[in-house]
This record gives C-alpha cells, structure tokens and sequence, in this order.
C-alpha cells in the first residue's frame, strides 16, 4: 500500500513511517518544505511539499494513495496560539478529511487523550467518558473541535477511525516533543511535580495502535491508546531513577501551584510570549490524566510496554543524538 503521512517530522509520525517502511508499504510524507531532514536518513520516503493549512496542496498528494495517516499537528499548552493551533489542528483536520473523502481513501486520524473527558484517580475515563472536565487551553479546545469536525464529514460517508494517544515516550523524538518532560527533569532537577497523573505509553505501541486502526479499526470509533497510569510524582520520580538524578519530593499543593501559574501568566505578558509554565498548564497538570485503553487491547490487539522501558529508551536515544546538556 501507498500511505500518506502528515506530520512525519514530529515524534509520532516519524515512528509511524518507520514502521510503515519495516511493514514494507511505501511511505508519502507531506513536508512543508519537501527538502531531506536528518530524521528521514535511511528512509526510503517520497517526500512531497505542502501544507496542511493549504487544501489544493492536500488534495493534490493524496491523490494515488491508498491510506492516509494524519499526524500533524501544533502542540502548545496554554491560553495562546488559539487561532494558530486552530488553523493547523482543526482547519488540517478538514483538509485531510475532504480530500480523503474525495479520492474514497481509510484515514485515521491521530488525535490526543486531551481532547477526551477526564478520568479520575480511582477511575480511568474511556472513549464513552462525557467529555467535561478539561482546561479550555487552546490545545486541548482545538483538538476537540477538530474530531467534531471530522464526525461531519464521517456522517456524510468518510472512512475514518480516531486514535487518542496518551503521553509517549521513545526513540526518534526529533523536536523533541512529549520528551521535552524528561528533559526538563533531568536539566532542572525538580523538587516538587505536578499534584495529577499521566497514562505513560511507549511510542512504539502507539505507532503499532495506529497502522492496528488503519487495518482494522471501525469506521467512527475512537480508540484510547494507553500505557501505564502514573502520578507525575511517580513518572518524575522514575525519570529522575533511569538519568540519575535524586527524586522529586512531593507533589505542588494548590496554593502554590496557583502563585506559580499567576506567575507564570505575568512574565508571559510582560514578556509577550507564553512560556511552559502557565496557569493553563499548571491546572493541566494537577488533573489525572488517566485512561482506559480496553477497547483497543480487545479489538487492535494493542499491547502495553513497561513504563520504565519507555523512558530508558527516550533517555538513551536522546543521548546518542545530542539533546542532553553536558
């Protein structure tokens, strides 16, 4: 089969060509510039220059194509960049959907647990969760709008299956992306983590969910890929363990992740550009970020790698290619 990839150069989509290419489909990858990038080295792509944001360039490659995976999208955690994030992950979104649609090709569309309801310590959220609970950051509303968007054009006959990946660790974070958190860790040496909770997954199982969905996915179902549920003062603790570092404390308490995310926000408008540290992301971070992924163990076969096996690889593969400070 001929796929298309969008978002190749991110963590998730790259590992998706690369499994792809193992699985001996040839691999379509849309690039803004269509120039080589290291992270397709040794990859046997077509790489085809276009946009997400430009219909007539999507329209145009996905002509031929048998499938078409669509990974990209803007990722920023944080009351800004709303109508940037809308215009890559939902105005994308569309795009892909109609030409899709057109040429009569699967799609599946890589979504995020963010756009999912909320679970809660003692009881993970599934695919039927109501969802309400979350912070209306831009991230987490644009994603949501873009799987409603893609539900019209399902209605009106699309072929489409939605995955919702958690937090992935693993080889080929170019960025980096959700890897930046181990990072950040390793470099600052936290005291404290955030009060809520994560579902760890290994991007490698993510990438096996996703092509699982292309093969065998039902058409409007979503699919929660999942992994491992971990407060952040577990996960931090286990990140800080594999790079060496002493462990974080104790989890932030309310009063003073509310002084940190006012703070936050100030130097953000002082300084006229949204840092990491926000109270949107704050408020994120306290709430339990934990999922249910039974459907896709039932009807994917989707398996779950050892959280530790996840970081331990991100760490190593980050190190051999020069992302960790000396």
């Amino acid at each position: 089969m001929l796929i298309l990839v969008t978002g190749g150069t991110g963590f998730v989509g790259n590992n998706v060509v690369r499994l792809l290419l193992n699985r001996g489909h040839q691999v379509r990858v849309l690039s803004r510039d269509g120039r080589p990038q290291s992270c397709f080295n040794g990859l046997d792509v077509e790489l085809i220059a276009g946009d997400v944001c430009d219909y007539s360039s999507v329209a145009a490659v996905s002509h031929g194509v048998d499938a078409v995976i669509h990974c990209a999208a803007m990722v920023h955690i944080g009351w800004s960049q709303m109508e940037e994030q809308r215009a890559v992950n939902v105005g994308g979104t569309v795009n892909l959907a109609k030409a899709a649609l057109s040429h009569e090709i699967r799609m599946v569309y890589v979504s995020s647990v963010d756009a999912l309801g909320i679970g809660t310590e003692d009881q993970p959220a599934t695919e039927e969760t109501p969802r309400t609970g979350k912070v209306p950051c831009s991230y987490v509303v644009s994603k949501s709008e873009a799987e409603q968007e893609l539900r019209n054009y399902i209605d009106d006959g699309l072929d489409a299956v939605i995955v919702n990946p958690g937090f992935m660790l693993g080889p080929n974070d170019w960025k980096p992306s959700s890897g930046k958190m181990l990072l950040d860790v390793a470099e600052k040496k936290p005291p404290f983590a955030p009060a809520g909770g994560m579902t760890v997954c290994h991007v490698n199982d993510v990438s096996e969910g996703i092509i699982a969905a292309l093969e065998k996915g039902v058409t409007g179902r979503n699919y929660i890929l999942g992994g491992t549920l971990l407060t952040y003062l577990e996960a931090w603790s286990l990140f800080a363990d594999v790079v060496g570092n002493k462990r974080p404390k104790r989890r932030i308490g309310k009063v003073v992740g509310f002084i940190v995310g006012c703070i936050g926000d100030l130097i953000s408008k002082l300084s006229r550009y949204e840092s990491d540290i926000n109270s949107a992301a704050i408020k994120m971070g306290s709430l339990f970020h934990y999922y249910d992924c039974s459907r896709a163990v039932d009807e994917l076969d989707y398996k779950i790698t050892d959280a530790r096996l996840a970081v331990e690889e991100a760490w190593e593969w980050f190190n051999e290619h020069g992302y960790v400070a000396k």
